[in-house]
């Protein structure tokens, strides 16, 4: 039995062969381990190495799969796009159809410098993600969804695929991310927003987002979108809605961890409770769950390397 979503909307469309459909990033991260974050011309050791099948979407879409839903990747990427990862993708039961080389392009890759107590620095090159007008919207993959999340890319694109969805009756959540920072403006956010059932960002996106469309407050931004799912770090998440807030804490973790990647995995395990019918706290708690399981889990695609002699 399926619950009503907030202001009456349908939850879900039923009979569709995929669960959820991701469009957004996949990621070369190449993560660099270092005992604090760099000050401004000064220079600091690294205690170790990384490169991981990463993105906004190729995470979440991971998690959602673990999960047990049946999820669909919508990304792209260069013909540098590393062969085990597509292989990784298809092993964890990610449909990777969507997943496509820009011929002429080259991959996302992100450089994260993490300091192991929970705060990180990232420099990005955005590759084929950066401007996608010349690239057709996957009508088929829309068509076999059931709901569809848009996180970060080019917003004209992302406006493209929300117009589309919203065309076949999908309904969509919506999650731009850090690049509410630096991609997106106002009138384009609002459009956007006006497709949306949810949308989701930590608590600086948030904030970054009323901003953008002038409102004072998470709260406020129920008037547009009928849900706003905020993550919080270590105080765990909130839900705004139409009727009230919903708060969860977040789980307590055991022995080291990372962070790169806990928002997306917070999305993977909410989804699976969402589309499953739960109470919207449940969700929440799902997503706290599925974050903490990933921040104290190295994923089994890292390729991870010590600096010899190096901090341990």
């Amino acid at each position: 039995m399926r619950r009503s979503v907030t202001a009456g909307r349908t939850p879900r469309v039923e009979g569709r062969p995929r669960d959820l459909l991701v469009v957004g990033h996949t990621n070369i991260d190449r993560i660099v381990e270092v005992p604090r974050l760099p000050q401004r011309d000064r220079t600091i050791p690294v205690r170790g190495e990384s490169v991981r099948l990463g993105g906004t979407a190729g995470n979440l879409a991971r998690v959602a799969a673990a999960e047990g839903l049946k999820v669909g990747l919508v990304s792209l990427v260069g013909n540098d796009f590393p062969t085990e990862f597509r292989t990784t993708l298809r092993r964890e039961g990610v449909d990777a159809d969507g997943v496509q080389a820009i011929p002429g392009g080259f991959t996302p890759t992100c450089t994260i410098f993490e300091d192991g107590r929970g705060s990180q620095m990232s420099v990005f090159r955005q590759g084929s993600m950066d401007d996608a007008k010349g690239v057709a919207v996957r009508l088929d993959l829309l068509r076999s969804a059931s709901w569809v999340h848009l996180t970060t890319g080019d917003p004209d694109y992302q406006l493209r695929f929300a117009a589309a969805a919203r065309k076949m009756g999908l309904p969509l959540a919506i999650d731009p991310a850090q690049e509410l920072h630096y991609r997106w403006d106002g009138p384009r956010l609002r459009r956007l927003i006006g497709f949306a059932e949810i949308l989701f960002g930590n608590r600086h996106e948030i904030t970054q987002a009323a901003e953008l469309l002038h409102l004072r407050s998470a709260r406020e931004l129920t008037g547009l979108v009928p849900l706003v799912v905020v993550t919080e770090g270590a105080r765990g998440a909130r839900a705004f809605s139409r009727t009230g807030v919903v708060q969860v804490r977040a789980e307590k973790l055991r022995g080291p961890s990372r962070i790169t990647g806990a928002g997306d995995a917070f999305r993977g395990g909410f989804y699976a409770g969402w589309l499953g019918g739960e109470p919207l706290r449940a969700c929440l708690v799902r997503g706290c769950r599925s974050a903490a399981k990933w921040m104290t889990t190295l994923p089994p695609s890292s390729h991870r390397r010590r600096k010899p002699g190096g901090i341990r």
